[in-house]
């Protein structure tokens, strides 16, 4: 995860500002490149914007003592509009200002009826304003710091380092009003994360006696919130064009089919966006009540005599979930304990377990599992006939991980800590302790069944 954190970051780290810096052409946003990349309107439309604020009333979170600096940025609205600019959907009005714009109006008339004559008064006229068809209303509604914080660290002997990160969210929402009806024609909301990450690596010890080295780099990168409520902002002028064009409240200038593939293709993000939960987490909806599963790993006893091999284990199982995250399971296992060069012990376990999963609407999840089992012993003599077989209770307990990959695959990777209730299972009886032993495997599940229980949605929630 350190170096992880060190390699995204470096971008930072080798470029490090060592004098002053010119004034550059503000930066364009993946939002802002979509936007200039849309196809072109049938006819532009009039919109003003009157005022597109903060309406979180947030300062600035310091460590220590007071500010008055907000936190999110005062001029949204410029944003908003030059956002309306750069899609060539909309032709943006001055209303923010509007008083201005009418007082710097009355002083050209007033200068011309004193200083023209009439006849020059009437050709020099005003041209008329334009009047917007649709007013934009809206704002920032909410800026969350620390919806997400971690880190991770080492240090040996005084050296080592740590990465710590944060993710803060803003949120707005732009909605389109009707001038001639007052009718809320459309409202859009979208959010964006802000990501600071810092991270730094260090070393103080002794080289030798009395000679102590300390050195110690690091960065701290944080993403501009400007830049977070510009492309928030680009984003939600994006999603009311393709809103619009859905709901045919405007057009693009290539026709029917042009409007058809794009809102295709918006729907197909809706539906994506639809099934993503907070932490950009994939919602999976599970509707398969039964899996079953096979897999292949190692097994390992800890007894009183170890031959310190390494064995094969199979494993066969099925699952039925009864709710999204309890499942009840039966697991049976073919594995060699404590074999070498001339003995094979072979065994043939049987288990009843009950799961719990940690994130099942999630394509990646940890789960736990747990439950009594027999376990049977099937020894093999050097002949190849049958020379003795037993039988002994054990209990299973272990954790692992579930990919899903499609709606019925998914690939899974666990360990299990199996004690046993006798001290046989390496075939030599010393000591107070009974034996128990490791299995490790990975393999693939296979879900099927009836749809019958619905499990929870997203929209549930």
């Amino acid at each position: 995860m350190l170096a992880f954190l060190l390699l995204t970051g470096c971008g930072a780290y080798y470029n490090q500002p060592t004098g002053n810096q010119e004034a550059r052409i503000a930066e364009n946003t993946s939002s802002t490149e979509r936007l200039l990349e849309l196809p072109p309107p049938d006819k532009p439309i009039v919109v003003g914007v009157y005022n597109f604020k903060d309406q979180t009333g947030q300062y600035k979170n310091i460590e220590a003592g007071s500010t008055f600096s907000t936190a999110v940025t005062q001029g949204a609205t410029t944003i908003l509009i030059k956002a309306l600019e750069d899609s060539k959907w909309f032709k943006p009005i001055e209303r923010e200002s509007f008083a201005n714009l009418l007082n710097e109006r009355n002083i050209i008339r007033t200068t011309r009826q004193e200083y023209l004559r009439e006849d020059e008064q009437r050709a020099q006229r005003l041209s008329p304003l334009l009047f917007a068809g649709i007013l934009l209303e809206g704002g920032i509604v909410s800026y969350d710091t620390n919806i997400m914080t971690g880190g991770v660290g080492a240090r040996y002997f005084g050296t080592g380092g740590s990465a710590q990160y944060r993710q803060d969210r803003i949120t707005i929402y732009l909605r389109a009003v009707s001038t001639s009806t007052g009718e809320i024609l459309k409202t859009v909301n979208v959010s964006k994360t802000i990501l600071s990450q810092a991270v730094d690596v260090g070393i103080f010890r002794f080289v030798n006696f009395q000679r102590l080295l300390e050195a110690e780099t690091g960065f701290t990168k944080n993403e501009p919130t400007q830049l977070a409520v510009q492309e928030a902002i680009e984003k939600a002028v994006e999603v009311l064009i393709y809103e619009g064009i859905k709901d045919q409240l405007w057009v693009t200038l290539e026709g029917p089919e042009k409007d058809k593939e794009i809102v295709e293709q918006y729907l197909l993000e809706k539906e994506l966006e639809a099934s993503t939960e907070l932490y950009e987490r994939e919602f999976q909806d599970h509707d398969y009540r039964h899996s079953a599963h096979a897999s292949y790993g190692v097994a390992y006893v800890d007894g009183d005599f170890n031959t310190n091999e390494v064995d094969h284990n199979f494993e066969l199982g099925y699952k039925y979930r009864f709710i999204p995250n309890f499942s009840l399971g039966l697991t049976t296992n073919f594995f060699r304990l404590n074999s070498n060069t001339t003995t094979r012990h072979w065994w043939v376990s049987e288990a009843a377990t009950l799961e719990y999963n940690l994130l099942p609407h999630d394509k990646l999840s940890p789960f736990l599992y747990a439950g009594p089992g027999v376990m049977l012993f099937v020894d093999e003599a050097p002949d190849g006939l049958l020379e003795r077989m037993d039988t002994y209770f054990f209990m299973k307990a272990g954790a692992g991980l579930e990919y899903q990959v499609t709606d019925r695959i998914s690939f899974i990777a666990k360990g299990d800590w199996n004690p046993s209730f006798s001290d046989e299972i390496d075939n030599e009886v010393r000591g107070r302790r009974d034996d128990f032993f490791f299995t490790f495997s990975a393999g693939i599940n296979y879900h099927f069944g009836s749809k019958k229980t619905k499990l929870k949605t997203k929209k549930d929630k």
